[in-house]
């Protein structure tokens, strides 16, 4: 399932709503927040750490159902682009549920979509974040939720203040 919209509409909580009805039913579910993630294998190269990519991965390659939660907060690179692919494809090939939510739009790059000026102006997408052949994997991987509303944190936080 991949869960997109705007900051602050609930994806999140959908998707956490939805992997504790998955462990009621004793099916072993992970959450990891995407920048965590990236940061804590980027960590692992440091000699002093404890710990190993790989033993990192591990978890995230094999347990049964897989929450990533904000798929593309983390700027794109090459070696990110190479991370998710490597995260995704191997839960596409072993046939593993994964739920995906992210805050970035359906789109195609701004390579591919827009040219000349225009380019500079244009929101961000999905196919920006993690690239086209990722974007193309996930639609084919994954059931589409689109999450439209206002912003409940703002909501929420300005009624705290009244």
């Amino acid at each position: 399932m991949l869960i997109i919209g705007p900051s602050g509409v609930g994806k999140t909580h959908l998707a956490v709503a939805a992997i504790k009805q998955l462990i009621g039913k004793s099916i072993h579910c992970l959450f990891c927040d995407y920048r965590e993630l990236l940061k804590r294998i980027q960590n692992s190269y440091n000699p002093a750490e404890q710990t190993t990519e790989l033993g990192l991965l591990t978890p995230v390659l094999e347990t049964e159902v897989l929450l990533l939660d904000d798929l593309g907060a983390v700027k794109p690179s090459e070696w990110v682009w190479d991370t998710v692919s490597l995260i995704l494809n191997t839960r596409y090939n072993d046939n593993r549920t994964t739920i995906i939510s992210s805050n970035f739009l359906d789109g195609p790059s701004a390579a591919l979509a827009v040219d000349g000026p225009r380019r500079a102006t244009r929101e961000e997408t999905l196919g920006d974040r993690i690239g086209e052949r990722m974007r193309s994997r996930l639609f084919e991987m994954c059931r589409l939720v689109l999450v439209q509303g206002k912003d409940y944190r703002q909501k929420f936080r300005m009624a705290g203040f009244r």
